[in-house]
């Protein structure tokens, strides 16, 4: 959270338009002359906002990454990794935004 100057009064903390009274206090800012905003989330460029550490995810040992197992009558979904081929447990967070995927 960043707690930055109001906007709408300029930091005064009253109300710039005066329809009240001369005394109203900013609708925005309750006459705090600030206000508190959460920062920007911006996309990790080191993950491309997936949380995981680039190159750290290891490939299922279960189905050795096909993400599907042979059976006797076909194939099916590999129970381990769901599909994917690569086990979720080991991934890693990636270290530039601690696997929150933003910055």
């Amino acid at each position: 959270m960043q707690t930055i100057t109001c906007a709408f009064c300029k930091g005064r903390g009253k109300d710039p338009f005066e329809i009240m009274s001369k005394e109203a206090t900013c609708q925005v800012c309750g006459g705090r002359g600030k206000v508190t905003v959460a920062e920007p989330h911006v996309k990790c460029a080191h993950c491309q906002g997936t949380g995981v550490s680039p190159n750290s995810r290891n490939v299922c040992t279960a189905c050795n990454g096909r993400g599907v197992m042979s059976v006797t009558d076909g194939k099916k979904v590999c129970p381990e990794c769901h599909g994917t081929g690569r086990a979720t447990e080991s991934d890693l967070p990636c270290t530039k935004c601690g696997g929150r995927g933003v910055i």
